[in-house]
């Protein structure tokens, strides 16, 4: 059976966050693998989209997602994609149309302003949060009628700061943009430190202006019964990992 996970926050707007349990696939992607990329049995990836699109009363192909490359680039959707553009986030106003995010560690955030009718979605890792992504899907839903003052964000689960180590350079490019952003870091063992990914995405987003800002406060890392973990994999020498997905439509 599905588990989806979802924020009282965005409702009356459709949406969920996917955990991995109630999918196809097996092995080390055991579960609801909805990741085309990965080296998934491609018959089990389309039955687990398939899954995910039932659940949100749609067809297969209404279920939109991106090839992610960790920008801040936009797509405004009016109709089903007939390729995967390259791209980190999505709007749209178009009923019916599923935007679906891929992670496994970073920030999948669901963006919505009801009133208007229009909604967002969002894979936001350090590097996208640094270069924009977040900022740049308001600007995009704005585009279609949306007021960022009555929109709400909300990140879903995502690698924790306890989880997340990360080295001096690391830290470095982050102080050299803002002395500021040393409020994300906390100590960790050696030089290591410790990055607070989500409290970085809900700063960017508040500074933006967005009207509410949540984190499910769901650990990837943490829970390998509930979510992938391109880190843990990495840690345990698995050879791939699944991704996990979360959608919103109108």
């Amino acid at each position: 059976m599905l588990e989806i996970l979802t924020a009282d926050a965005l409702a009356p707007v459709r949406h969920g966050f996917f955990t991995r349990k109630g999918g196809a696939s097996s092995g080390i992607f055991q579960g609801l693998n909805c990741g085309p990329g990965s080296t998934d049995l491609s018959e089990a990836v389309a039955i687990n989209r398939a899954r995910v699109a039932a659940a949100l009363e749609v067809a297969p192909e209404h279920l939109q997602t991106l090839h992610q490359v960790h920008s801040a680039k936009v797509v405004t959707l009016t109709a089903p994609l007939e390729n995967r553009p390259h791209a980190d986030a999505m709007v749209t106003a178009t009923p019916g149309l599923v935007l679906g995010i891929l992670t496994a560690d970073c920030q999948p955030v669901l963006f919505a302003d009801p009133a208007a009718g229009v909604i967002g979605a969002a894979h936001a890792g350090w590097r996208g949060v640094k270069d924009g992504v977040l900022e740049a899907t308001l600007a995009a839903m704005e585009a279609l009628g949306a007021n960022r003052a009555h929109t709400t964000a909300v990140i879903g689960p995502c690698i924790s700061q306890a989880a997340y180590e990360v080295g001096p350079e690391f830290v470095e490019a982050f102080i050299d943009d803002s002395p500021e952003h040393a409020r994300f870091f906390a100590a960790g063992k050696g030089d290591r430190t410790l990055f607070d990914l989500p409290a970085f995405g809900l700063a960017r987003l508040r500074a933006a202006g967005i009207g509410h800002t949540e984190w499910t406060h769901h650990c990837t890392y943490a829970d390998p019964d509930r979510f992938f973990s391109y880190r843990r994999t990495t840690h345990l020498g698995e050879a791939d990992y699944g991704r996990l997905i979360s959608v919103i439509r109108l």
